[in-house]
């Protein structure tokens, strides 16, 4: 014997029943989410009420607040960079050049195109600071007093 299911239209009978059995007990079932919510569940429901502008104080920023100045100090990293940075916020300001090793001696390398410097310091900054390319930075002149002369010649205080 062979039978033939064809698909019928509208919902299943079963459904028809869940649905109808949901909708008489919609009371009990509202009231249990309740219970078990806190009140949320009923609170989600109601249709919100968008925000009214009457009486209120609306302002529209014109932008951010403003930048303080930037308060520029010398600074010799632990890895021997020589820069300026900002003391309110850290940010390197100039990178003025770095002490390097050379040949068991450690001098200080002017940031500039002969010394291989891809982004050289501007031509007034060089010229401030040409005869420091080279000073030998040791036991008697170190880092300390590097950036007090460098500081000096910039009128830009060491950081201490």
């Amino acid at each position: 014997m062979v039978e033939i299911f064809s698909k019928q239209d509208g919902p299943r009978r079963e459904d028809a029943q869940v649905r109808r059995l949901i909708e008489q007990n919609r009371g009990v079932i509202t009231k249990l989410a309740d219970q078990f919510s806190g009140g949320r569940y009923s609170e989600s429901k109601k249709p919100k009420l968008a925000p009214q502008a009457q009486g209120l104080i609306i302002h529209i920023g014109g932008g951010a607040a403003p930048v303080p100045a930037a308060e520029p100090k010398i600074r010799v990293t632990t890895n021997g960079r020589v820069i300026s940075v900002d003391v309110t916020t850290g940010r390197q300001l100039q990178h003025f050049g770095d002490i390097r090793d050379r040949k068991g001696v450690k001098i200080f390398a002017l940031a500039t195109k002969a010394n291989g410097y891809i982004g050289p310091l501007d031509e007034a900054i060089a010229e401030a600071l040409v005869d420091m390319d080279g000073v030998v930075v040791g036991s008697s002149y170190g880092d300390a007093d590097l950036a007090a002369d460098i500081g000096l010649r910039l009128d830009i205080p060491p950081e201490t």
